[in-house]
């Protein structure tokens, strides 16, 4: 009986044990966060991560960066799983996402575009806001842009190219820019960093910030070009580019506007509460915004959103409704 008594006891705790260890490897599994973001958004979220995690050691923070149409079509063409998605053209996740993977949306960072380089650079030491332009159709110097299909800094570099050709007067200098060098457009804008580095190309369309956070010396443009001052949003308007739509044979124009980043969680979320905890930590002063700032990329919150009354309560603060 003492057998019988110890077998069926040794047993349960087993169980017990199989439970408890399930249980413990199942909470384990559900405490992270998925987010997709664009590059630009690479070394601050790296930043922020570290610092989050700090208070929060049992979350991992998972980011996969990538251009933000690239990171919107992993959503929608691939059903990739994904909690949060932080795009560099907030107009991505109205477009792509919103109302089938997500109903809200917040506006929280801004940028500018910059023509980036470094010393070995062709023409670095006579390169100018003025002379730019000139400079790269020369036929010994090589630039490098982001895929406009992929990546928001792509189609805003043909935006620039637009407006310098309107607010320099130089005719049929967007068309000549969209068809020089093109084997050098990579699909997102931090993908061309390398082709610098190597000497490989002489300068980039690139955000101002991407710049800053890697050091690297960058041309700064007139706001009529740079897509950054929000009271000359006609002028912006008067450039447009199309890029591949929702679906096969589609397209969507990307106006000119000023650059505005976006943020969202998606509905399907598998870690919800959890990417609600980081949102709510990327957007406010005593995290994210300040670290947002010290790269280059002001905070703008509260910014008005048309998705307000979807916005989750607890993120509310962070946009304001439109009247």
């Amino acid at each position: 009986m003492l057998k019988k008594y110890q077998i069926k006891t040794t047993l349960a705790t087993l169980i017990i044990l199989v439970i408890v260890l399930f249980s413990c490897s199942s909470n384990q599994e559900t405490n992270k966060v998925i987010v997709f973001h664009a590059g630009s958004l690479s070394v601050p979220l790296k930043q922020m991560k570290e610092e989050y995690t700090k208070e929060n050691p049992n979350i991992e923070i998972i980011l996969e960066s990538a251009g933000s149409i690239k990171c919107a079509r992993k959503i929608t063409d691939l059903n990739r799983e994904c909690d949060i998605m932080a795009s560099a053209d907030y107009t991505i996740i109205d477009e792509l996402l919103i109302p089938d993977y997500t109903n809200w949306n917040i506006k929280f960072a801004s940028n500018e575009m910059a023509i980036v380089y470094h010393d070995k650079s062709r023409y670095s030491q006579e390169i100018n806001a003025n002379n730019w332009h000139k400079i790269l159709l020369k036929d010994d110097v090589i630039f490098g842009r982001a895929d406009p299909n992929s990546d928001p800094c792509g189609y805003r570099s043909v935006l620039t190219s637009q407006l310098a050709e309107k607010y320099y007067n130089i005719p049929d200098f967007a068309d000549k820019i969209v068809n020089k060098d093109q084997e050098y457009m990579r699909p997102k804008e931090v993908d061309l960093l390398a082709l610098l580095e190597s000497n490989t190309i002489d300068y980039i369309f690139l955000y101002r910030s991407v710049a800053q956070q890697h050091g690297l010396k960058y041309v700064i443009l007139p706001d009529s070009v740079n897509l950054k001052n929000p009271e000359l949003k006609d002028f912006y308007q008067t450039a447009q580019f199309d890029i591949i739509g929702k679906k096969p044979g589609t397209t969507i124009t990307k106006k000119g506007q000023p650059m505005v980043y976006g943020i969202t969680i998606l509905n399907n979320a598998p870690h919800k509460e959890l990417a609600q905890d980081f949102v709510d930590f990327i957007l406010s002063k005593q995290g994210g915004s300040q670290i947002m700032e010290k790269n280059g990329q002001p905070s703008i919150v509260p910014t008005y959103s048309e998705t307000y009354e979807s916005i989750p309560e607890r993120l509310k603060q962070y946009a304001k409704p439109i009247n």
